[in-house]
């Protein structure tokens, strides 16, 4: 016979406790103390199952059959509803807030497994967009609503490759707790990539006029002077922005014209030899005087022995309009490699410049440095930026390999 509120109310304790029964596997049980708990019974595996749905009367009647179909449906669908709430418990029990597991995260899968501007990066957005607004919640609490908060303030701010980076790290911090069992899902997956940011074409790269209006705008604009000479720096050397961010003048050799980036700061994790045009040694002159004493090539805004932010260039690149199609630090990279392929230099000179690894076969039986082709291809390439950068009339055709 179903219970009613009422009958319920009339249960009176035993010297043992005892079971009365409601409909289709519920059941209270009721103890010597007078308390009262809900069971709910299923056969599950071919064997009798019970899982413990709540106390009398904080889980009243109506509910407690609520949560009995619930079970039921979970059945149904080949899921234990017992193993289901032991899995549960286990996620709460060990539950941590989200800065504790993300530093985990940090440690195990990052700190000494990616490159170092990869890590750098992934520091930078925990501590600067991330914890501030979840790195006290518990990893379990963590909701969509909070990962899609922290990746649209991103975007909306007008950064979207960013944004697409935030939310890449978000996802895969949240992918090793599922696999460690310290959530049961990711809410990042809800949020695909697409709905953050669009995938952009990375063939940028600037025509010979462009590189002229470039240069003009830049040191026409207000930015900082500092980044005036870098990102023209960047352009002449085809360096990363991070090798350039984070060097220092013991690296710097003005007597040999060479700049020697060590491994700490190579992508390629292997020192890298910067051959340095007459242009390039000028521009690290300037940058000398700037450094007002501190070791840092960039010293940072108001510090001697810290290094501006990773994105402060980007910044201060985006603020400048140059009227013409948007590009990036990066594509400057893409502009010398274009420009001096098309000029009839080694792809292998090139690709070493670059400080790219070379896959396959190839990569592995040739390890030449090309040093003195490297040299005089940079300095090619520095006097071919000058014309370009003056009122002279400078084209394309006019750059070639010397024979």
């Amino acid at each position: 016979m179903a219970l009613t509120e009422l009958g319920i109310k009339a249960l009176k304790p035993k010297e043992k406790r005892f079971l009365v029964r409601d409909e289709r596997g519920l059941y209270l049980e009721v103890y010597p103390t007078g308390g009262m708990l809900w069971h709910y019974r299923y056969q599950f595996g071919g064997k009798g199952r019970r899982v413990t749905l709540g106390s009398y009367p904080a889980l009243p009647l109506k509910l407690a059959r609520t949560k009995r179909d619930e079970c039921a449906t979970q059945v149904a669908l080949g899921r234990s509803p017992a193993q289901e709430k032991q899995a549960s418990k286990r996620v709460s029990e060990a539950a941590v807030s989200f800065k504790v597991f993300a530093e985990q995260y940090f440690t195990e899968q990052v700190k000494d497994r990616v490159q170092d501007s990869t890590k750098t990066t992934a520091r930078r957005y925990l501590d600067k967009d991330i914890y501030p607004f979840i790195g006290e919640k518990p990893l379990d609490k963590v909701s969509f609503d909070d990962v899609q908060s922290i990746i649209f303030r991103k975007r909306d701010g007008g950064f979207e490759a960013a944004a697409g980076q935030l939310r890449g790290l978000l996802k895969r911090v949240f992918d090793y707790a599922v696999a460690r069992q310290k959530a049961r899902s990711n809410p990042v997956a809800a949020l695909p990539a697409r709905f953050v940011t669009k995938a952009k074409s990375r063939t940028r790269s600037l025509t010979a006029n462009e590189i002229k209006v470039y240069l003009q705008v830049l040191y026409q604009s207000n930015i900082r002077r500092q980044f005036k000479v870098a990102l023209h720096l960047i352009l002449l050397t085809m360096v990363r922005k991070s090798e350039l961010l984070l060097a220092t003048w013991d690296e710097i050799n003005f007597d040999t014209a060479e700049w020697q980036i060590p491994i700490e700061h190579s992508k390629t994790k292997a020192p890298h030899i910067v051959y340095l045009s007459s242009q390039a040694l000028d521009l690290f002159r300037q940058l000398r005087e700037l450094s007002t004493g501190s070791n840092l090539v960039l010293p940072g805004r108001g510090s001697l022995v810290r290094p501006f932010a990773h994105d402060a260039m980007n910044h201060a690149l985006k603020g400048v309009n140059f009227g013409i199609d948007h590009f990036t630090i990066h594509d400057l990279r893409r502009t010398a490699s274009t420009q001096l392929h098309e000029a009839g230099f080694s792809s292998d000179v090139v690709e070493k410049a670059l400080n790219h690894t070379v896959g396959g076969v190839r990569g592995v039986y040739n390890r030449a440095q090309y040093g003195s082709q490297r040299k005089d291809m940079l300095q090619c390439w520095a006097d071919y930026v000058a014309g370009l950068a003056t009122e002279k009339s400078v084209v394309l055709q006019n750059f070639k390999m010397a024979a």
